[in-house]
């Protein structure tokens, strides 16, 4: 992720700053995933594992990174207290 663009993006709900999810969450994230138990604000399962993702600085709110592309749709967040 660009640090230019990353230093002015922030969450279009909470307005937080956003920050790279660190590997090792990512990780965790990704089990879930695998496992079925991660789902977008909408409600629609995630069927692939993320390679890059987004998280607020108060870590509770995730956006995917499609193709190096941060999805900064409300509806295509994640909540994700109990995932990292």
């Amino acid at each position: 992720m660009d640090k230019h663009l990353l230093a002015i993006l922030r969450c279009p709900v909470t307005h937080k700053r956003l920050s790279v999810l660190e590997k090792d969450k990512l990780e965790k994230l990704n089990r879930a995933i695998e496992a079925g138990d991660v789902t977008t604000l909408e409600g629609v399962a995630l069927a692939a594992p993320l390679t890059e993702a987004l998280v607020t600085e108060d870590g509770k709110r995730l956006y995917p990174v499609n193709d190096g592309i941060p999805v900064l749709l409300e509806s295509e967040s994640i909540h994700v207290e109990r995932f990292v």
